[in-house]
This record gives structure tokens, C-alpha cells and sequence, in this order.
């Protein structure tokens, strides 16, 4: 796969998922304090998400990086737009600003009634696209 391929890969799961998550590790395992961080913030409003664990491949980290034009991950996206980093996502889960972008009817879009947030393994697919 060229880098190209791989930063069109990233473009489509980020326009496919309403709410994607790039972090080091997976939502069971986060592999940085960073992203643990973030994926409790998520957890704690109860929302469902997919994920991306940047760790397997260090192209998908240089290409996200190219295409968002953010440096650090974990890199929080909603609605196809970057929301941020774990500072910013705390800060916005603080003031309840995040609450409002990720809350309410969203939540029922991220996965179908009935699955868990985060933990169903098709939430990860994404992961072995880019992976």
C-alpha cells in the first residue's frame, strides 16, 4: 500500500465513523496515558465510537499527521472534522462542550441499539483496514 493509499484509507474511515478516535493502543488496552485519558472522557459520556491504534504502523501515524495537520495522538474526529488532542477533549469535557458535540441523538448513530460502546469489535474495524 503507498502512503497515498494509506492517507486515503485514513480520509474514508474518518468520513465513515461519526466519532473515530486515532490513539496509541485500543480501548481495552490504551498504550499512553494520553489516550487513556481521552477513551475515559468518551467512556464517561457513554459514547460510542471507533478507534484506530496508531502503534502498528508508523505510516498511519506520519499520514493522519500530514492529513489533519495536528502533531500529537491521541486525535479526536466527529463528524469528519478533528476535535483535538486529549487536552482540548478534557477541556471541552469540562466546560460540557463535548457533551454537546458527541451527546444526545449521535450517540444512537455511533453503533446500533443494543451494542456496548467501544468494547464491540466491529467499532474496530477501521483498525484493520489501516493496520
Amino acid at each position: 500500500m503507498s502512503d497515498n493509499q494509506l492517507r486515503d484509507a485514513i480520509a474514508e474511515a474518518i468520513k465513515e465513523n461519526e466519532i473515530i478516535l486515532f490513539m496509541k493502543g485500543t480501548p481495552e488496552q490504551p498504550a499512553c496515558g494520553f489516550s487513556a485519558r481521552t477513551v475515559g472522557v468518551m467512556q464517561a459520556l457513554d459514547v460510542s465510537f471507533a478507534s484506530v491504534d496508531i502503534l502498528p504502523d508508523p505510516r498511519i501515524r506520519q499520514e493522519l499527521s500530514a492529513l489533519s495537520q495536528w502533531p500529537t495522538i491521541p486525535q479526536l474526529f466527529v463528524e469528519g472534522e478533528l476535535v483535538g488532542g486529549c487536552d482540548i477533549v478534557m477541556e471541552m469535557y469540562e466546560s460540557g462542550e463535548l457533551a454537546q458535540l458527541v451527546g444526545g441523538d449521535k450517540d444512537a448513530d455511533a453503533a446500533p441499539a443494543g451494542e456496548p460502546p467501544v468494547a464491540d469489535s466491529g467499532l474496530l474495524q477501521p483498525e484493520n483496514r489501516l493496520g
